[in-house]
Parts: structure tokens; C-alpha cells; sequence
């Protein structure tokens, strides 16, 4: 089950309890850095990586695959024909069994017509070796192959006629003990010398057509029509089938009610009888099931539900870690043994039912002429072959069953080594990281370049710092731009002033080492700037101190903190943008930290600095500006992970319960 396609928003859920996400729409898109560099990543080459992702795991299954088992790929119809085309050139295109599409039920909204069909491909390891088990549904009169069965019979009273548009409509209304049938021809083609001949039934003579024989032999003919089974139609003659004689039909390759599922919990979550008829047709209790794209678990869950032995695997733990929930907290039914001593690999004991057909009444050695209807029928009935029902194996309803056991692997994580073994046996040291990927230079820097000089960076109260010019800055690598900004409107106490920004890298945090290089590459710079600008989309720990830190009065010039909007990020995967703000000023707090005779530490915020864009210094605001903060009193110098929550004095939110004592800030 791959991803139906590249797109960003293609099979992609990002919260597990909204299930209401629609593909392409952006508000049901994740922003989050780590994913959108996991996207691009992954599908760097765009269709390319794609068939090259499916080639790679198609591989791996042509190799585990038995002589006899069988793959199937769940596709819609996006990428359809791309995938038939690998799996021809993978499991060769004679392998290839058939094309099963059924339908996904749900609201279709919209004004183009929507397609509701998904689709399975289906290919053998071996075409002429693979198993295959026929799985059965009902046959309902006026629905599919139902439809076919036209005309009724009383068998009391011989009485026969077409069924009416209202009984074909609605089959309720067809009068008690009347039973459904369809003619079926008598004829085949080719020629046969034992099976061409003339047929006296009804005071008429009826002869096979033009290259065509009939179906069964003269003895065969008689059963028939000692069994009334036999009526003409036109100038030829029938065999009637009633409907009863096999309330069932095969399923054929259209599956039109398999389609839901009341343990959907994800959009792409594959519906449970989809792959219980799979593994149905394919497999054996006892047998090996393989799926490489795990998800939530659904097919190790099927696997385990009809005693299959499975192998699942995912490179998301999260996917893991829902499989593991689900199969560690699901029960199922008992089946019944074929054999007990020989365990679930002998088997179950499943429920059969007889087909009769035209062959197993011309064929019955037990019809002879006089016998009664009960008796006839009673022989037809000893006499028809039986059909296993597969997906109805006998329950013991004084038993359950839970998943049995399982492991849970992972490839082991990297070792992180010492220094001193990285030096070991090397005369030189190495030198340090300096990748791109950390280094914060990257192909997007023009682009946000253009839109900072668009934008400039919005301050507190509608302040904004805007831009007179922006450009490269060239020989240097940790500061990307250098400009001037614009006077602000009059009254304002700032003049312009020479601005040189750092940008943090696409998908990592803003480093401290990057705050110390761009700080050394800026104080080379003649004129010296006043402003030097680190806008990032996330800020490390370290580094988001030392610019908070660092003032003016040491460094000679101002740092200032900027958060990039995630949406530069996207502007390429989304149709539109969620903010039109691109670049914002962080403040900092003015905290004040105490610790009394007892060894107890007293936090006091007193309120945040904040970069005053018309006067060009930091200012502070007091505490009644904060509506809220937070405090980690076990902070590890990397993950925030606040414990408890202050409200200053009127800010307390109305909605707050008062389950236990609340925290309360000192001032």
C-alpha cells in the first residue's frame, strides 16, 4: 500500500483524532520542518524517486515471494498505469493475474465528476504455481449477476412466468413459494459426434445450431427432463437454473460493497475486508503475509485475525507504535481445527454448500423416470458438488482469541563515538562539520531575500522595519544580505542604518555557531553595520541566548532575533499562504532569579524587552503586557518541557479550572 502519489497533501494525515482532511487543501497540511525536509527528501526527483521508491520494494518482494504466493499493490488511479508498468518489468507482464477495483465509500464533493475507485493489481511469482482459493457472496435477485434471474416458477402448480417490472424492482413483492430461475443455453460451441443430436421434448424437435453441440449426452438430456429442467425458448432449448440451486456468485475482479469499514480510523486507512479477501483468495491458515508499508497495522491485524502468520514493517515508529497498540489490544473470534493435533497449519473447518449445476443433474445416476419432486430433489441435493466457504470458518463461541506473540525490532541507532576514538590512529585531526545542511547556506536564500525586502519585519503594535534596499553580500559565507533600512514616518527618532541578515538553514535550527561566525564575518565589514538580523525558522537553545544576551555596548552593533514564517517553506507545495506576515521580532523576558536561606530559587518575570523599530533601541514592557508564562524547573539545556503555568495578576483566564492549588507568580 505506497503512497498514491507525491503531492504534499497526497495520503497524509498529520493529527491521528482529525480524520476530516481532504487532500490538497491546506489547511490539513503539516508546516512543520522536519516534515516538509522529510517530503522533499523523499521525493527529490518528483516521479522519478517515486518509481524508484516502488522499484526497491517490489524488488525485495519478487525475492521473498513462495512459487506459489502473490503480491498485490493498492493504487488509485493517479499513478495506475505507472505501476503496472514497473511490476510488468519486475514480476514480468505473464505473471500479471488481474485488475481489481472496488469502491471507496464516502462524500464526494465537488463540480467535475469524482472518482471513487481504487484500485488492486495483482500479479503471481509464478503464474502457472500460484494459489488461488474462490471467495463467494451473495447472489441477490436484481442486483449483478442476480439480475439475470428473469422468470419465476410455482412448483406446486408448474405455473411460469416473467418476473414484472415491480417484482424485478423490488423482489419482496414476488407471491410466496415461487422461486426465481434464468434459462441457461443448452449449446456449446465446436462440433462433438457423441453430442449432436435431435431432442424430442414438448411435442417438439430441437437441434443444436450451426457448429455447436449440446452441453451433456442423450442420458444426460433425459435427468433433465425428468428433473424439469428443461423449457424451450424460441426455437431453441433451455436448461432453467433456479436461484436457490447456488445462492451465491464468485467474486469477480469489481468489488462494489467492500468498501467500508467500521474500524477506519485514517484517511488512508485500508479497509479490513479488502485484505481479508486478499489473503483469503491467496493464502492458507498457517502461511507467511509480508507488507513493507505497515501504517496502522491493518493487514498484520487480517494476518492474525485468520491465523496467518505475518511480517510487517514501517520506517515511522509512529506507524509502529500504532500497529503494536492495535494488535495488543484486539480480539478475535476461535475458529475451529481440521486437524487439532496438527495445529492452525492443518487448517480450519469451514462451512460448504452445495452447487448444483447443469452438469451434476444430467450426470446424477439416481434420477430415473417416476420417482417424485421431493425425491428428485432430494437426489440433486446427495449428488451436488459442495463449494468451501473460506471466509466462514465454524466459531467456537465459548473461546476468543487474542494476538499471539510477537517482537517489535528496529535497526539499531548509530553509536555516537568519543573524540578520542574518532583520533584514534589519525596523525591529523578532522575538521569540523561545515556541510551546507548546517551551515545555513541554501538555495531558497534569494527568495527570502526577496521577500524580506517586500515585507520587511513586522515589530510590536504594528511596527515594522522596512527595507530601502536588500542584496548579496558577497565573500562572506555566514551573512547572506546586506541593505539599509528605511526612515520610519515623521516623528520618528531613528535615521536609516546599514542592515546585514543571517539566514538559519531550511530544516534545523539557527546554531551557536553560526551566531559567533556571522558576528566575526560582520565586524570586518567597513562601514560597520548597526543591525545584524538572524532570521530562522527555528532557533537553538544557545544560540537564541547569545543573541538575546549579547548587547550592543559589547558587540557594537544590535543582534536582533526573527522568526520566519513556516510558509516560506511551502510557498512551492500549498495554494495559498496562511499569514501574510513573513518576518516577526522575538522578544525577550526580563526574568529575575532569587534563591532564599532554604536553597528554594524564586522566578520573577518583570516583564520583556522588545527592539523599538522608530527609536532603534531595546525597550522593556511590563508584566501586565505577558498573558501567560511558563516555567521548567529541570530544563536540560535542549528541550523545553514547562511543568507549570502563571497567570500575572488579572490575566488569569476565566475557563481555568480549580481542581488543585494553581501556581502563582511572585509579581
Amino acid at each position: 500500500d505506497p503512497p498514491y502519489g507525491i503531492r504534499y497533501g497526497s495520503n497524509f494525515q498529520p493529527f491521528i483524532n482529525k480524520r476530516d482532511v481532504k487532500d490538497g487543501k491546506d489547511e490539513d497540511l503539516t508546516q512543520e520542518p522536519e516534515t516538509i525536509r522529510a517530503f522533499r527528501d523523499t521525493w527529490e526527483l518528483g516521479i522519478h524517486s517515486y518509481l524508484a521508491y516502488l522499484r526497491d520494494r517490489l524488488l525485495l518482494a519478487r525475492e521473498l515471494l513462495t512459487e506459489s504466493g502473490s503480491i498485490f499493490v493498492q493504487i488509485s488511479d493517479e499513478n495506475l498505469h505507472h505501476v503496472r508498468e514497473l511490476m510488468d518489468e519486475v514480476f514480468r507482464a505473464e505473471n500479471f493475474v488481474v485488475l481489481i477495483c472496488y469502491r471507496r465509500l464516502g462524500t464526494m464533493i465537488g463540480t467535475e465528476l469524482k472518482s471513487s475507485a481504487h484500485y488492486l493489481v495483482w500479479y503471481a511469482k509464478n503464474r502457472n504455481l500460484y494459489k488461488f482459493h474462490k471467495v463467494f457472496e451473495d447472489q441477490v435477485l436484481g442486483i449483478g449477476t442476480g439480475d439475470h434471474f428473469t422468470q419465476i416458477e410455482n412448483p406446486q402448480t408448474n405455473e411460469r412466468r416473467p418476473l414484472s417490472r415491480r417484482e424485478r424492482a423490488n423482489p419482496n413483492l414476488i407471491p410466496p413459494n415461487w422461486r426465481p430461475y434464468q434459462l441457461v443455453s443448452l449449446q456449446t460451441h465446436g462440433l462433438s459426434s457423441t453430442n449432436k443430436f435431435q431432442i424430442q421434448y414438448a411435442g417438439r424437435n430441437f437441434m443444436p445450431g450451426p457448429n455447436k453441440a449440446w452441453r451433456t449426452t442423450e442420458a444426460g438430456i433425459q435427468a433433465l427432463s425428468i428433473s424439469d429442467r428443461l423449457q424451450p425458448a424460441g426455437q431453441t432449448l433451455r436448461f432453467k437454473q433456479f436461484l436457490h440451486d447456488f445462492p451465491l456468485t464468485e467474486v469477480g475482479s469489481i468489488w462494489t460493497n467492500a468498501g467500508r469499514d467500521p474500524e477506519s480510523l485514517y484517511v488512508v486507512h485500508t479497509p479490513t475486508n479488502i485484505i481479508e479477501r486478499c489473503l483469503l483468495m491467496t493464502t492458507d491458515p498457517g502461511d507467511l503475509v509480508f507488507d513493507p508499508t505497515c501504517g496502522s497495522g491493518t493487514t498484520a491485524f487480517v494476518a492474525e485475525q485468520w491465523g496467518r502468520r505475518w511480517i510487517s514493517c514501517d520506517t515511522s515508529r509512529v506507524a509502529v507504535t500504532l500497529a503494536r497498540q492495535r494488535l495488543m489490544t484486539a480480539s478475535f473470534d476461535y475458529f475451529e481445527l481440521a486437524h487439532p493435533d496438527e495445529g492452525v497449519g492443518a487448517g480450519f473447518r469451514y462451512k460448504t454448500v452445495p452447487h448444483i449445476t447443469l452438469g451434476s443433474i444430467a450426470n446424477n445416476p439416481d434420477i430415473t423416470a417416476g420417482m417424485t419432486r421431493d425425491a428428485i430433489d432430494a437426489a440433486i441435493a446427495r449428488h451436488a458438488p459442495q463449494e468451501t466457504l473460506y471466509d466462514q470458518p465454524f466459531r467456537n463461541t465459548r473461546k476468543a482469541r487474542v494476538t499471539g506473540p510477537f517482537t517489535v525490532e528496529a535497526v539499531p541507532a548509530p553509536v555516537v563515538k568519543t573524540v578520542d576514538e574518532l583520533l584514534e590512529g589519525e596523525d591529523t585531526p578532522r575538521e569540523a562539520d561545515n556541510s551546507v545542511a548546517r551551515s545555513g547556506e541554501t538555495l531558497r536564500q534569494d527568495e527570502w531575500r526577496d521577500e524580506l525586502l517586500k515585507t520587511g519585519i513586522r515589530g510590536k503594535a504594528g511596527q515594522r522595519m522596512a527595507f530601502v534596499r536588500l542584496e548579496p553580500l558577497p565573500a562572506t559565507r555566514w551573512l547572506h544580505a546586506e541593505g539599509e533600512t528605511r526612515p520610519e514616518a515623521a516623528g520618528a527618532e531613528r535615521s536609516s542604518g546599514r542592515v546585514v541578515v543571517s539566514f538559519g538553514p531550511d530544516h534545523a535550527p539557527l546554531e551557536q555557531r553560526q551566531v559567533e561566525h556571522a558576528w566575526e564575518e560582520a565586524r570586518s565589514l567597513r562601514p560597520k553595520p548597526t543591525l545584524l538580523v538572524f532570521a530562522a525558522f527555528q532557533f537553538d537553545p544557545e544560540a537564541a541566548k547569545d543573541i538575546d544576551e549579547l548587547k550592543p555596548e559589547l558587540t557594537g552593533m544590535q543582534f536582533l532575533k526573527v522568526q520566519m514564517n513556516a510558509d516560506l517553506l511551502t510557498d512551492d507545495l500549498k495554494k495559498k499562504r496562511a499569514s501574510n506576515e513573513s518576518f516577526w521580532l522575538i522578544g525577550q523576558p526580563d526574568v529575575e532569579l532569587e534563591q532564599d536561606g532554604s536553597g528554594a530559587y524564586h522566578v520573577s518575570v518583570l516583564g520583556f524587552d522588545y527592539y523599538n523599530t522608530k527609536t532603534g533601541g531595546v525597550e522593556s514592557g511590563g508584566a501586565d503586557k505577558i498573558a501567560m508564562w511558563l516555567l521548567d524547573p529541570d530544563y536540560d539545556g535542549r528541550s523545553l518541557f514547562p511543568r507549570q503555568g502563571f497567570f500575572p495578576p488579572g490575566r488569569r483566564p476565566r475557563r481555568l479550572g480549580a481542581a488543585g492549588p494553581q501556581p502563582q507568580s511572585r509579581d
